[in-house]
């Protein structure tokens, strides 16, 4: 080819390429103007077939997207016929390529269920049913308008019957408290129950929908709940005590963790008052069991008047007023050996005072007699101790006083004077501050209950003020007197009674016997037993070389009983029961 050819068919394949990217101008200047207008166009053309389909709320159930050439037909049809009424309508418009049908039918949905899912900071999921009787926009106002401006709905719900009534009500109100959780939160209604799950984004987020959970809509319950605390930085848990009560303060893990620590302050201070400052987070250490770390600070909290027990950053310090000079040593026995694992011994900062009020009380149930608060030294103690033992039988004494300063005088005398007149109550309670007594209880016998305030009077100190408030249980039924002869004369026969020679000690076998004799006693008022032994005999002399022979007092000889208006002539009894 002669050189002049090749050079002309160059130009020509350069003035083609040069022209490529205009060509890519115009085309594409087209459809962006023209793609809008056949859009508008195509939906235009189905306006009037979409209006044909309005529901008695008046927004049509027929929705229609045009895709390209192609017009997308979505909604829920009543029934089949008029999905085919519709599509016919459709199919029948000029402009459409072709039709896209995506319409489904009305159905009645059971279990009715309906979701909101949170996917993003302003972005919330709708799927499941939502009620037929409620257009799709009327919904959808209703639940953007109880969520945070601006956020924005995909809403792939599909109308079906069987809505629980006022159901947009309830889909508003989980929308509201979707608004408090982080990404993936997820709010539920099955039926007429609720259900909530995810993280709260915050502190106040999380006390917001403890709130708010406790006032469903009418009609609706709460079912499951499975809100996950928000993370705190720093974990923080104290327990300040005072005269007035206790403060919990910080943070608890969950839920369950926070009832127990409010149990146990109830417990640790009775008839005080508890204020609750706890809210739920998490931020303790994994390492820590937080059950053990509540008990382990009311068990600190034990040993101060006024202080405060703190947990932060792994370490749990005591400050205050210890209960008593021998608190402080405990505290610290308690910080190097009973600590939670993962927990680090902190401050024990405790001083002691003398105690003001001092108080002390026994108390006595049917099954022991305890004695709590502080008593001044052990002799004090020994006292009231040997006041007691000698008129208790099977009862234990349980002893759970502390030694501390600050005794008011003759504190000793005024419990040891007090101690018979407790135990011989059914159940009751002497208790003591400073210098004041009270006495309180219920007595078996109304004379015995009208004569312990004289003798509560006449057994304190000088100096010392005692008041009794003792009640008289009512009595039993009146039984029939030959009824009763007749028992008691049976519950005899089978008695064997026996005292080893030279006591006078119940044994364990006597009690059956006696407490048998002592109910039938009350039940018969006008039954009248005598109680009587011959005295041991005379012991001989042992010869020599021989020792002394054991000896056994002859049977307790107890008199047939008899009816009478006193009992005259009785020997001296044992008193197996309070109250004689």
């Amino acid at each position: 080819m002669p050189l002049p050819d090749v050079f002309a068919q160059g130009l020509r394949s350069a003035g083609w390429l040069a022209g490529l990217p205009a060509l890519a101008l115009i085309w594409a200047s087209a459809t962006l103007y023209a793609a809008p207008q056949i859009a508008e166009t195509l939906e235009a053309a189905g306006a009037r077939v979409a209006a044909g389909t309005a529901t008695t709320t008046g927004e049509p159930w027929l929705r229609l997207e045009a895709r390209g050439r192609d017009l997308a037909a979505e909604g829920e049809a009543p029934d089949v016929g008029e999905r085919e009424t519709v599509l016919a309508k459709l199919a029948a418009l000029e402009g459409p390529r072709r039709i896209v049908s995506e319409v489904g039918l009305v159905e009645t949905a059971t279990p009715f269920q309906w979701a909101a899912i949170r996917t993003g900071t302003a972005r919330v999921e709708l799927e499941g049913s939502r009620p037929v009787e409620i257009g799709r926009r009327a919904l959808e106002a209703r639940i953007t308008g109880a969520l945070a401006p601006g956020t924005y709905l995909d809403d792939t719900a599909r109308a079906a019957r069987g809505a629980p009534p006022d159901f947009a009500s309830a889909a508003a109100f989980l929308a509201a408290r979707l608004s408090g959780l982080a990404k993936g939160g997820r709010a539920a209604v099955s039926d007429t129950v609720l259900n909530l799950s995810g993280e709260a984004l915050d502190v106040p987020a999380y006390e917001a929908l403890r709130s708010a959970l406790a006032n469903p809509p009418a009609g609706f319950s709460i079912g499951r709940i499975e809100i996950v605390p928000p993370a705190v930085a720093q974990f923080r848990f104290a327990v300040e005590k005072s005269a007035r009560g206790i403060v919990l303060d910080g943070f608890a893990p969950s839920a369950v963790d926070r009832e127990a620590a409010l149990r146990a302050a109830a417990e640790a201070v009775p008839g005080g008052t508890v204020q609750d400052r706890l809210l739920t987070a998490r931020g303790l250490d994994p390492a820590i069991d937080p059950k053990a770390l509540i008990g382990f600070a009311f068990k600190l909290a034990e040993l101060i008047q006024t202080g405060t027990v703190t947990f932060a950053e792994d370490t749990i310090a005591v400050t205050g007023d210890a209960i008593d000079a021998q608190a402080i040593p405990d505290a610290a026995a308690l910080m190097r050996e009973a600590r939670p694992a993962g927990v680090k011994a902190g401050r024990v900062a405790l001083a002691a005072r003398p105690l003001s009020p001092y108080r002390v009380a026994i108390r006595r149930t049917p099954e022991a007699v305890t004695l709590t608060g502080h008593l001044p030294d052990d002799a004090t103690r020994e006292r009231v101790l040997a006041a007691l033992r000698p008129r208790l039988f099977r009862e234990p004494v349980v002893d759970r006083t502390r030694l501390a300063d600050g005794a008011p005088p003759d504190l000793g005398t005024a419990l040891a004077a007090a101690a018979p007149l407790v135990v011989n109550l059914a159940i009751g309670e002497v208790a003591v501050s400073d210098r004041a007594l009270t006495l309180t209880g219920e007595s078996l016998y109304r004379e015995a209950a009208a004569r312990l305030p004289d003798r509560l009077a006449e057994a304190l100190p000088p100096g010392w003020t005692g008041q009794a408030a003792v009640s008289a249980r009512q009595p039993a039924e009146t039984r029939d007197p030959a009824a009763c002869r007749a028992e008691a004369a049976a519950t005899l026969d089978r008695a064997s009674l026996r005292f080893p020679a030279g006591s006078a000690t119940l044994a364990p076998s006597f009690y059956p016997v006696l407490d048998a004799l002592a109910a039938l006693a009350k039940a018969c008022p006008t039954l009248r037993i005598a109680v009587s032994a011959p005295a041991d005999p005379a012991k001989p002399k042992p010869a020599p070389g021989e020792g002394a022979a054991p000896a056994e007092t002859p049977p307790t000889a107890m008199a047939a009983p008899h009816e009478a208006p006193a009992a005259t002539g009785s020997a001296p009894k044992p008193n197996p029961k309070p109250d004689p």
